[in-house]
């Protein structure tokens, strides 16, 4: 029986992965800083990556979905056996990179020096290691993103968008990423490489919004804004708190398009992400 070591398994990524682990056989240690309860497969530790007890000497595969700068350093600082890695990164390596907000560069150097000691210390290992870039992951109603649209629209019964909101976007289910995180382990062809990881549809940031709000019920209605009214608007939200986390970089990106390409993941581990079909459970948290 193959043994499986998760790191972030009580998030949203790796509630699911846990669950797919279990299903197809594996045995699984996951890391917690607070009790679980075990389950039919699962056994939980507790710890962190500063400090877990409890550890093998070595396991099958260990599979991150949490933090990668602080998961990288455990791994170069923990001499734990296994042939192979699978860890999760984020597209905002790239989206991020060049931002003018300082913080969203910090969030994207620290992505690259997390990859980097990921492989660097896979390879010094004889490990088999890959990192996974989601885009914008949802469905099990913990992300920062369209959650918190769904939750503010349901709050206020409307969401405010500026005009010409065509940025095109990608969201990813999180399902079909645990999904992937196992087809990538039995898969060679994924060692020592990243992959970005998008939804199985492209739309607008516009209509992404419009498909959320319709899944609402009763659905909250849109307001439409000029940008220097939003902009205004927006400027308040963010007095009060009532925007926090939304910075000018990101109001800015509303008209650009992140778009990743799913060739690579498709070719090498039969990646084949769901469309965007969000329904109302998707934004309650699990």
């Amino acid at each position: 029986m193959r043994e499986a070591l998760v790191f972030g398994g009580s998030g949203q990524i790796g509630t699911a992965l846990l669950t797919q682990l279990a299903a197809t056989g594996w045995r699984v240690l996951a890391v917690s800083r607070h009790a679980q309860p075990d389950r039919r497969g699962v056994q939980w530790l507790r710890g962190d990556l500063e400090q877990v007890d409890g550890l093998p000497a070595s396991v099958s595969a260990i599979f991150s979905c949490g933090p990668l700068d602080h998961f990288a350093r455990w791994f170069a600082a923990t001499p734990i056996e296994t042939p192979r890695l699978v860890a999760f990164g984020s597209t905002s390596i790239d989206v991020k990179m060049d931002s003018a907000d300082a913080h969203e560069r910090d969030v994207a150097a620290r992505l690259a020096d997390g990859e980097r000691l990921v492989f660097a210390t896979a390879a010094a290992r004889g490990a088999g290691a890959t990192v996974l870039r989601p885009t914008l992951v949802y469905g099990a109603g913990r992300d920062q993103t369209l959650t918190r649209m769904a939750s503010f629209a349901r709050r206020y019964r409307c969401f405010i968008l500026p005009r010409h909101a065509t940025g095109l976007r990608q969201p990813v289910h999180f399902e079909d990423l645990a999904t992937a995180a196992l087809l990538a382990c039995d898969a060679a062809a994924t060692h020592g490489r990243a992959y970005a990881l998008t939804g199985g549809e492209t739309l607008t940031y516009r209509d992404m919004v419009v498909r959320v709000l319709a899944a609402l019920q009763p659905a909250p209605r849109l307001l439409e804004l000029p940008a220097p009214m939003f902009r205004t608007l927006l400027a308040a939200g963010r007095a009060c708190g009532a925007a926090s986390g939304f910075g000018d970089a990101a109001l800015d990106r509303l008209q650009q398009d992140l778009v990743f390409d799913n060739a690579p993941a498709l070719r090498d581990f039969g990646y084949r992400p769901r469309p965007f079909r969000p329904t109302s459970d998707m934004f309650v948290a699990r």
